[in-house]
C-alpha cells in the first residue's frame, strides 16, 4: 500500500470518527470509503488500533500546529488558546472525546507523556505558563502542573456541556469558560 493510499485510509477513518464517533470506525467501513478492500488496509495498518493511533497522532500534530497563533499580551494569548480549544472541542466533539477523554492504549499519560514537548497542543499551554512565571505574571510553580490545572477546568466544563449538563447557548457557554479560566488564572498569578 503506498503512502498516498495510507494517508487516504487515515483521512477516511478520521472523517467517519468525526461524524459518527470512534465506534463507527471499522476496517470494512474505511475500506469502502476509500474504494479498496478491507484486507488492503492491513498492508499498512496491522489492526484497527494502529489505524486509530495514526489518526490520533496526525490530529494532535495538526492541533498543535494550528493553536496559539494570536498576538497580544500574555492573558490575551492564554484566552486565545482557550478559544482554540473550544473551537476544536465544540466543532469536533467526537474527535475531542476520542483524543481527550476516551481510553486509548497509546494515549499520553500525565505527567511523563506531556513533558518535553511530547504533546503538541498541551506544550503551547506549558510554554505560556513558563513565560508567565519567567515574566513575573504567575507565581513560580511547576509549569506542567499549572498548565494541567488551567486546562482541566475547561475540559471539565466541556464534558458537562457535551453531556447536556450545562443548559447554555454556545456563546454563553464560551463566556462561562472564559470567566472560569480567568478565575483559575487569578489563583496562580504572582
Amino acid at each position: 500500500m503506498s503512502m498516498k493510499t495510507a494517508d487516504r485510509v487515515a483521512e477516511a477513518a478520521r472523517a467517519i470518527l468525526e461524524t459518527e464517533g470512534v465506534e463507527a470506525v471499522t476496517m470494512r467501513r474505511v475500506a469502502d470509503a476509500v474504494g479498496i478492500t478491507a484486507m488492503a488496509i492491513y498492508k499498512h495498518y496491522p489492526n484497527r488500533e494502529a489505524l486509530l493511533a495514526a489518526v490520533a497522532d496526525r490530529a494532535l500534530r495538526e492541533l498543535g500546529a494550528s493553536w496559539g497563533g494570536r498576538d497580544g499580551d500574555w492573558e490575551a494569548r492564554a484566552l486565545g488558546l482557550l478559544d482554540d480549544f473550544l473551537d476544536f472541542a465544540l466543532g469536533s466533539p467526537h474527535l475531542y472525546r476520542f483524543l481527550i477523554t476516551d481510553r486509548r492504549e497509546r494515549a499520553r499519560r500525565f505527567p511523563d507523556g506531556f513533558r518535553d514537548g511530547a504533546s503538541p497542543s498541551f506544550t503551547k499551554i506549558v510554554t505560556l505558563a513558563e513565560e508567565g512565571m519567567r515574566d513575573g505574571l504567575l507565581r513560580p510553580d511547576d509549569p506542567l502542573e499549572v498548565a494541567m490545572t488551567v486546562t482541566a477546568t475547561a475540559q471539565g466544563l466541556v464534558q458537562l456541556y457535551l453531556g447536556g449538563r450545562i443548559g447554555l447557548a454556545e456563546d454563553e457557554f464560551r463566556a462561562l469558560c472564559t470567566r472560569a479560566t480567568r478565575r483559575v488564572l487569578d489563583g496562580v498569578r504572582a
